[in-house]
């Protein structure tokens, strides 16, 4: 649980809100927290990214969809709190509008701004925004759905055609 009066949160904190881990966990703090409005946080780009040795090993390049996964974690700090005392996990369900201005690039930081634009029982929608220096290097809205974890659990028995 978040603490109200929190406004920042360490790689401690959110391995306690997130359900993602390694190699797949793409926030490393967030600095700003504004609970149910808005968020901003950091993804630290390193040489050591498990995708630069194929995406473009001589000149490496963060893939776009790591960008939009990342703005998508980050936004999901927003809802995560509620859901998880509701058994329920944040899954990105759509990107609207998304647009990439500049190349990331390793040694780079991503300081990634979401805000909460609309919020109905089981989806909201997200702006967000990604910068590299001040640069804007992606924006767009991303759709977040609430999902029963029971639900997602069913997916993955043998007998499940909730497909």
């Amino acid at each position: 649980m978040i603490d109200k009066d929190v406004s920042t949160l360490n790689i401690y904190d959110l391995l306690n809100i997130l359900p993602h881990r390694y190699p797949f966990l793409l926030v490393d703090k967030i600095i700003e927290y504004e609970k149910g409005k808005k968020v901003r946080g950091i993804k630290n780009v390193t040489i050591n990214e498990p995708y630069f040795p194929g995406h473009f090993p001589e000149f490496p390049i963060t893939p776009g969809v790591v960008i939009i996964e990342a703005m998508a974690q980050i936004g999901g700090i927003l809802l995560l709190e509620e859901a998880k005392e509701r058994d329920e996990l944040a899954i990105l369900s759509g990107v609207d509008k998304v647009r990439f201005r500049r190349i990331v690039k390793p040694g780079d930081q991503i300081v990634i701004e979401a805000e909460l634009l609309q919020k109905k029982i089981n989806f909201c929608k997200l702006k967000c925004t990604a910068y590299v220096e001040n640069y804007v290097v992606a924006e767009g809205e991303l759709l977040i759905a609430l999902y029963k974890e029971d639900s997602i659990r069913d997916l993955y028995t043998s007998n499940s055609d909730n497909r």
